[in-house]
């Protein structure tokens, strides 16, 4: 085959970072979520090379690599957003709850189903289905920005619980294949969380020390592959190494509560600050381009056929119902208020496939068509872009009629009032 000139691969994946970035604008816009079109980029350039002429390759390792990164920016990504306080506890804790109660029903649930579809095992059903009940922070945190600050803080939290939770069940349960006595599963999972949380601990603590003191320019990257090493090697040695990952996050973005009391005089105000906000703003970066090019390959693996097969459909619209029916019986009886605004938020994405593709080849059934996976996030990403839709234009509606009232009874209109923006409830 004839060489392809380097130059073709540089200009072709810096045309699909700056895609990708019009891309998230069209969705703050619009919030139709990015994911779905990076998806269907992906799979327009497939087509674009078959038509091409151009030979098959495959992609496997490349997305088992953004797999292993992308799942460490994640957890990372998640704990930076987890801001802790005593006033803040009892949203966190309902947050916490419903995470909690939506990923075991919801894996529950739908192992039953996929065991009834696959008909190879309640493991191997349960180890699928965990993905699929993983709620998107990655889809969730950009597209409640313009909520009410209590609705917006609840789903962010939400979310990242979601995706924390899921990612620890999912290692959880495929290590839990290994041990046949209950007992001896149970002892072995307390004391590898135990060992895995004080180990977390004290190099967090470390690293933090000794990365404040540095002084050269460069040293966020650093830090950074740092980690990526704690856990590579963590996973190595049978540890849930996505807890350093997690406690060290936490540690940063809670500094105030951990640093401040304990480790005051030892601390460089200045620098732990720098470290923060640098290394936050990096995370993100970073995440964002290994979420670019991972949907965009995944959306190269899809086969478009399995995309029209009326049974994928079917069990993808069936999960989505499930999702939807546990969500509404969920916050009914925790929120026991208004909830209609966060109803509909059930977005699959980034974390369901890096899960599905991180499953171990000894649970893997050919059986199951990725297409549930790609149709499951297509329809509950739609099912959240029209709720938030609906509910934009509900309150342009309100502030619609509130200015007409205002146009009519001029004498009401306060002086401070700015056409265009939604006034105070007037006063005679």
């Amino acid at each position: 085959m004839e060489q392809v000139n380097p130059y073709w691969f540089i200009i072709a994946a810096s045309v699909v970072v700056i895609i990708s970035y019009f891309f998230n604008l069209v969705s703050r816009r619009t919030n139709f979520p990015s994911v779905l079109l990076l998806l269907i980029l992906g799979m327009l350039i497939k087509s674009g090379l078959i038509l091409a002429g151009v030979p098959s390759f495959n992609l496997d390792s490349v997305l088992e690599l953004l797999g292993i990164v992308g799942l460490i920016m994640i957890v990372l990504e998640a704990a930076l957003d987890l801001k802790f306080s005593k006033e803040k506890a009892p949203l966190i804790f309902k947050a916490l709850i419903i995470a909690l109660l939506s990923l075991t029903t919801g894996i529950l649930t739908i192992t039953l189903l996929i065991d009834q579809y696959l008909d190879s095992g309640m493991l191997t059903a349960m180890i699928y289905a965990i993905p699929i009940s993983i709620v998107s922070s990655a889809i969730i945190i950009p597209s409640v920005v313009n909520f009410k600050e209590e609705q917006r803080e609840f789903m962010v939290y939400e979310a990242t619980f979601s995706d924390i939770l899921g990612i620890l069940f999912f290692y959880f349960t495929i290590e839990s294949a290994h041990f046949e006595n209950a007992g001896i599963l149970a002892v072995s999972v307390l004391a590898n969380i135990f060992i895995t949380v004080i180990a977390s601990f004290v190099l967090s603590v470390i690293l933090i020390f000794l990365f404040q003191r540095i002084k050269t320019q460069v040293k966020l990257f650093l830090l950074l592959s740092v980690l990526i090493v704690f856990y590579s090697i963590g996973k190595l040695l049978h540890l849930s190494s996505l807890i350093i990952i997690l406690v060290f996050g936490l540690m940063l973005e809670n500094k105030e509560a951990v640093f401040d009391r304990f480790f005051k005089k030892y601390v460089v105000e200045e620098a732990l600050n720098h470290i923060h906000v640098n290394f936050k703003l990096i995370t993100l970066e970073t995440s964002f381009i290994i979420r670019t090019f991972f949907f965009v390959i995944f959306g190269m693996t899809i086969t478009l056929a399995s995309l029209f097969d009326i049974e994928v459909i079917f069990l993808s619209v069936l999960i989505t119902g499930i999702f939807l029916g546990l969500r509404y019986v969920l916050l009914r009886i925790i929120l026991r208020r208004r909830f209609r605004e966060i109803l509909f938020l059930i977005p699959r994405g980034l974390i369901t496939i890096l899960l599905f593709y991180s499953i171990p080849p000894e649970f893997q059934d050919p059986a199951f068509d990725p297409g549930i996976l790609f149709l499951t996030i297509l329809f509950t990403s739609i099912i959240m872009t029209i709720s938030l839709l609906h509910q934009k234009w509900q309150q342009r509606l309100k502030v619609i009629r509130k200015e007409h009232v205002y146009e009519v009874y001029g004498r009401f209109i306060p002086e401070e009032y700015v056409p265009g923006q939604q006034p105070d409830e007037p006063v005679d």
